[in-house]
């Protein structure tokens, strides 16, 4: 049987690999002196897998079919009410994005920024990025058994720029200026944004659906606002099942899909079932999980995972966990200033709250996280020692706005290592700091500056400040009242929009690839005095501005490298920000139950509905006991 399977994964990856070549041929033959048709895309140099691979290397191309994988809601959803995840109103399922709805390229889970054509059995990129065609593959066929056209490609941008899409969807996409149906099958974009980022935003993050999805009585399509409850026509692997209303929901994988033979997909979707369960309550959740309500649960709470996540069914090995390490470079965490409050404008004023904060005591009662150092943390872009020629050549010019420290060692966080003398130093340096910016230590205890003011901020947080208190109490020592603001979520949108705060706390996300975009909205002059932008510190600087567009206009991985090291160096000597954390493992724990490939991804998440990147466990794993299915 095994030599059997064994076999037919061999003849199964052959054909699938004539079949991805012999059309590459045809159209660089005939298309002389246009860019070539290619399998897949890599923002730089050339794609690990070549026009003839069988599979990826995290995935085992022999894993079992059969079984039901269990799951509960994915994120702070408690309950749905539409099966679309594009507009605007309510909640869609869990699990949506990942298994019924396809783009038209898939993510390498181990490679930064590469993407292999799925949807799209080839894409050709202009030299200068400035478009991408896509050729829709022949054998790709939606749930309804309709092929995949470039009409339905284009319908499904357009509906993805229109009025009724979701904000944060709709500005994935806008760098494209343009779709345009070249014949049946391929469809050309024009690109305003002429990057790798958009390029590969474009390929990964487009859902494709059919014309039909959403089609009435009449006949006639309904405006999208008002496909809610129609079952979407897409062309992933599974079917919607069995419904729960806004409980439980249960996809049924298809075993006519049509890419289930490519190399993209081998060795992937191995569950004949995925069932997402919804609670309200978190505490209810995790004992549902105790009692083997659902399989596999990604912890996101350090105390729940230190204090709940144990006992006899992991001791014995009924349950596993494990901190599943992932390649990410990561972003800070971190308590961002407001510059356009007075009282944050001395640098020597952040650096010695920086100072007052004691991260390794705090940590050390979790031991789950990282100090984050850098803007680009556990990733070769983050600055180390001393600047490179090339780094220098890019900071010289701004040598007179730029803090000192900027041309020498590269920053790290002040620690303590939990040591109270250590922090008792950091504090007097810190006191020291503050005397220098002009703010003396009343009578009464309170620091004030030469008009009498007393030296108090607010921190803003949807959420209990519960890790607020120790820093609380070394600000108080300095004579600094930090003062602890918890609102409702709406409200703390608001005021972030309008930039209401004097400090908030936020997580800048994960990379494969710095993506300069998304720091022209972070740190970007313009976006400062753009209301509801993300520029939270109310950075207005020459010299981040310049290292952005170096970074966007980098060709070589070595450019965006230098660009990026020293834009790294500017953002964090100038302490716009206490910098926190950063967390690069995946807490989970799963049921004993499950297969999975020898070989893990580098990127890749456990079960979301937002990561272009693997869900590692849903695509790949499998019931290991034919027993338990």
């Amino acid at each position: 049987m095994k030599l059997r399977r064994c076999l037919r994964a061999a003849l199964l990856c052959l054909g699938a690999a004539l079949l991805l070549v012999a059309p590459l041929a045809r159209a660089t033959a005939t298309d002389a002196g246009a860019p070539a048709w290619v399998h897949a895309h890599a923002a730089y140099g050339e794609p690990k897998y070549g026009p003839g691979f069988s599979h990826f290397e995290y995935v085992d191309p022999a894993a079992p079919k059969g079984g039901t994988l269990r799951l509960k809601n994915p994120d702070r959803r408690t309950s749905f009410d539409k099966y679309n995840p594009i507009t605007t109103r309510g909640n869609s399922p869990g699990g949506l994005v990942i298994l019924v709805f396809e783009t038209l390229a898939f993510a390498s889970g181990d490679e930064p920024q590469t993407m292999y054509g799925l949807l799209a059995e080839a894409m050709q990129v202009a030299p200068d990025k400035s478009w991408v065609s896509f050729r829709v593959h022949p054998k790709a066929r939606f749930s309804n058994g309709d092929p995949v056209t470039a009409e339905d490609v284009k319908h499904s941008f357009e509906v993805a720029r229109g009025k009724f899409a979701s904000p944060t969807y709709r500005s994935l996409f806008e760098g494209v200026s343009k779709a345009t149906v070249l014949d049946e099958r391929t469809i050309r974009f024009d690109l305003s944004d002429a990057s790798s980022d958009m390029l590969y935003t474009l390929g990964t993050n487009l859902l494709v659906f059919s014309r039909k999805w959403g089609l009435g009585p009449d006949g006639k399509v309904k405006p999208f606002d008002q496909v809610v409850t129609d079952l979407p026509i897409a062309s992933g692997p599974y079917k919607i099942g069995p419904i729960d209303p806004g409980r439980r929901i249960e996809f049924v994988r298809d075993p006519a899909y049509w890419a289930r033979d490519l190399p993209v997909r081998r060795g992937m979707f191995n569950f004949d079932r995925v069932v997402y369960r919804y609670y309200k309550d978190d505490t209810v959740a995790t004992e549902a999980f105790k009692a083997g309500e659902y399989d596999m649960v990604r912890v996101y709470g350090a105390r729940t995972w230190n204090r709940q996540h144990k006992g006899p069914k992991w001791d014995d090995g009924r349950i596993r966990k494990e901190l599943f390490e992932t390649g990410f470079g990561q972003h800070m965490q971190a308590y961002d200033f407001n510059l356009r409050r007075p009282i944050f404008q001395d640098i020597r004023v952040r650096e010695a709250i920086g100072l007052a904060y004691d991260f390794d005591t705090v940590n050390n009662r979790f031991k789950m996280y990282r100090r984050a150092h850098s803007m680009f943390n556990n990733s070769e872009f983050a600055a180390e020692g001393l600047p490179s020629e090339a780094e220098l050549k890019l900071l010289e010019p701004f040598r007179k706005e730029l803090p000192p420290e900027v041309f020498g060692p590269a920053f790290r966080a002040p620690g303590t290592d939990g040591e109270p003398a250590k922090l008792r130093a950091n504090l007097l340096k810190a006191r020291k700091l503050l005397e220098e910016a002009g703010w003396k230590l009343g009578d009464d205890g309170k620091l004030r500056n030469a008009k009498g003011e007393a030296f108090e901020f607010e921190y803003l947080s949807p959420e209990e400040g519960a890790r607020m208190a120790d820093w609380e109490k070394n600000l108080a020592k300095l004579g600094i009242a930090m003062k602890i603001r918890q609102v409702d979520f709406a409200l703390y949108r608001r005021r972030l929009e309008n930039y209401d705060y004097d400090m908030i706390a936020i997580v800048e996300g994960r990379f494969t690839l710095p993506e300069a975009q998304s720091y022209l909205r972070l740190y970007g002059s313009k976006s400062a005095d753009e209301k509801g932008n993300s520029n939270f510190r109310g950075v207005k600087s020459p010299a981040v501005d310049h290292l952005i567009e170096v970074m966007n206009n980098a060709q070589t991985l070595e450019e965006l490298k230098t660009a990026a090291r020293a834009l790294d160096r500017v953002v964090m000597w100038n302490h716009w920000q206490v910098p926190d954390l950063y967390f690069s493992r995946l807490p989970t724990s799963w049921w004993d139950k499950f297969g999975m490939p020898t070989t893990m991804p580098k990127y890749y998440s456990i079960d979301s509905p937002n990561d272009v990147q693997p869900a590692w466990p849903i695509l790949t794993w499998w019931i290991r006991d034919p027993a338990q299915r």
